[in-house]
């Protein structure tokens, strides 16, 4: 099980550090966009359609390396209060009523939304320049995939907790502000 989380944990996170260089091409692209409709006096047609394309394709494909790192939002002021058992306990059953089921609506039904799409190679209909979108309704499914790939990861997490007492250590590249926070005023900075 181990091996697998590890596995899954570096996928995840190949990805959201691959993925997340799509910051700096949004920033270039619509600062450029400013330059040009505010200074030149000579909007693109195309901006708006590919600025939203990159930032759904960084949230969608950022998806997995959140789940790996602990990062999406849950109720902590009860959770961080139960006992890892418990919080396992919890998550398992969690994973299994709500996780699967809507990750793998979100593949199956990406799959169609995708294949349509490609099928009449679409294109967007937000903008007179016709950027074509078909290839961004792919990330649907291999974002879908990453988070199953993940979220099987976090089941064997869960069930190591739930017989070890305690939750296997997490790849620690990123922290939250509260953790620090709390370090800090701790060490008695």
């Amino acid at each position: 099980m181990l091996k697998y989380i590890r596995f899954a944990d570096t996928v995840s996170a190949w990805f959201g550090k691959a993925f997340g260089w799509l910051i700096i091409l949004m920033t270039l692209g619509m600062s450029y966009e400013v330059f040009v409709r505010y200074l030149l006096n000579s909007p693109t047609p195309w901006s708006l359609d590919i600025s939203f394309i990159m930032y759904g394709t960084l949230f969608m494909m950022g998806g997995a390396y959140t789940l790996s790192r602990g990062g999406h939002v849950r109720g902590d002021f009860l959770y961080r209060l139960w006992r890892e058992r418990t919080q396992a306990i919890v998550d398992l059953t969690l994973y299994i009523l709500f996780f699967f089921p809507g990750i793998l609506a979100l593949i199956f039904s990406g799959w169609k939304y995708a294949s349509r799409s490609w099928s009449y190679t679409e294109v967007s209909v937000n903008s007179p320049a016709g950027i074509p979108i078909y290839q961004f309704k792919t990330v649907i499914v291999a974002a879908g995939l990453l988070l199953l790939i993940q979220g099987i990861a976090q089941v064997f997490r869960c069930i190591i907790c739930i017989k070890e007492g305690k939750w296997p250590p997490m790849a620690s590249d990123v922290e939250e502000t509260e953790t620090l926070l709390m370090k800090q005023a701790s060490e008695g900075k």
